[in-house]
């Protein structure tokens, strides 16, 4: 890192990052995150994250999305508001992004009470950094101003009495071309943004606020993803095309990250199935209609996270799942049977059979892991699609009308006419969360 020889003139919080970072080998074991040996990782030694702390929602919340043009890209805060409706409906959350292309920290700081705090959010997720750190090596004059503009955007959200999850830029897949700039390399914007995630981490820690941590979960998921999944014939790549901007399995990882940081645990739900009694019974969310000739009718007022599509590409939802834990730790729908008198059994769900040992169905099995295609992907899909109107709706409100020429003197009524017209899309996303009837066949087999 640049200018690093002169860290007798850093900020105190700038310095500890600074200590952290050249710390010897043998001191690293308790205070750096875990890595791999691969050359891909040898220049970072990111300061260990704070582990996610217990439900940071409330019943009730407005969620506040804030960002720069990822957000605005309406992809990982789309996953972040489905999932909330769709997996923990009883929490009654309603959410609104605010993503602004090309925005650093500072630039929201300018916008705030204008966009956002007339909307009185409870709860908010940041995600800036990555314009902040200006697509070039770290120095100590810009990472000072960010650390600064960081804090007065935690400190001004939480004067109004919100609570904040802090989080991280991405990293970057290679030098985006519109930097028009062959000086750095992709490890060199990198190592930055890894600074500035310890600048992170030093933020929350002084502002007790929470911190999710995007770059390090998307830079150890880039890895996997490039090893897994590049061929060849094509590249794989967690932070998208242009090095910056991710297809859906990044934004299914930045959604992972956000969603943890809130402190969710993903128990959807448990299904169990005395087969000697001829009995089932359901956890809250799920009520059992009958369980006769082998079959369970169950209808679910909470949803499993539906994605489907291929594996093996950087533009799918399910192909994030498998570079996170985001199915064992955020959506566990489980089935467990009792008194199993088989040695396997066929489970059929939907359209999909999957064979289990008994062991295996004493235990539990998830089923929102293991059946991709299930009979909730069409009512979770209806949800995810008006939350998507919606939310383009709300950057159509606050870029285009609440920063129009008209707005400078007739605020007030654009709010109100704005709000009119986004109140059937939110009033939509209710209407489509409809309670699924689905049957599951437990066979006996051979």
């Amino acid at each position: 890192m640049k200018n690093f020889r002169h860290h007798h003139l850093l900020p105190a919080s700038l310095l500890a990052v600074f200590v952290l970072l050249n710390l010897p080998d043998i001191a690293r074991a308790l205070q750096y995150e875990p890595k791999s040996t691969n050359a891909y990782f040898a220049k970072f030694n990111p300061r260990l994250a704070p582990a996610p702390g217990p439900l940071l929602l409330q019943p009730g919340d407005q969620l506040a999305i804030i960002g720069d043009s990822i957000t605005e890209q309406k992809m990982y805060s789309r996953l972040i508001e489905t999932y909330l409706t769709a997996c923990t409906p009883e929490l009654k959350i309603t959410a609104r992004q605010f993503g602004w292309s090309g925005e650093t920290a500072e630039g929201f700081l300018h916008r705030m009470t204008n966009d956002c705090l007339r909307f009185h959010p409870t709860v908010a997720t940041l995600n800036y950094g990555m314009n902040d750190h200006r697509y070039r090596t770290f120095d100590e004059e810009n990472g000072k101003w960010y650390e600064e503009k960081y804090s007065a955007v935690v400190t001004s959200l939480e004067s109004t009495g919100a609570r904040i999850v802090l989080g991280s830029a991405g990293c970057v897949g290679k030098v985006p071309g519109w930097t028009h700039s062959n000086a750095f390399t992709r490890d060199e914007l990198n190592v930055n943004l890894c600074a500035f995630r310890d600048i992170d981490i030093a933020i929350a820690e002084k502002l007790n606020t929470r911190f999710a941590d995007v770059f390090w979960t998307m830079f150890n998921a880039s890895y996997e993803g490039e090893t897994r999944y590049a061929t060849t014939n094509g590249s794989y790549m967690v932070s998208g095309k242009d090095g910056v901007h991710p297809g859906w399995a990044g934004h299914l990882v930045m959604a992972y990250t956000y969603l943890r940081a809130l402190g969710l645990d993903g128990d959807i739900g448990t299904l169990t199935v005395d087969l000697g009694a001829e009995t089932a019974t359901a956890t809250t969310g799920h009520e059992v209609k009958s369980f006769k000739h082998n079959t369970l009718t169950v209808v679910s007022t909470k949803y499993p996270f539906c994605c489907s599509g291929a594996t093996n590409s950087d533009s799918s939802l399910r192909s994030g799942t498998t570079l996170v834990p985001f199915f064992e730790q955020l959506s566990r729908f489980r089935l467990v049977l009792t008194n199993a008198a088989a040695a396997n059994y066929q489970i059929v769900w939907g359209q999909t059979t999957n064979t289990y040992t008994a062991a295996q169905l004493t235990d539990g099995v998830n089923l929102a892991a293991d059946f991709v295609d299930n009979p909730f992907c069409d009512a979770f899909k209806g949800v995810d699609e008006a939350v998507a109107a919606k939310q383009a709706y709300e950057t159509k409100q606050i870029k285009t009308v609440f920063h129009s020429k008209e707005a400078k003197d007739e605020m007030p009524r654009l709010v109100e006419e704005t709000e009119a017209q986004r109140a059937p899309l939110a009033a939509a996303i209710a209407t489509a969360m409809v309670p699924v009837r689905h049957s599951i066949m437990i066979l006996p087999a051979q």
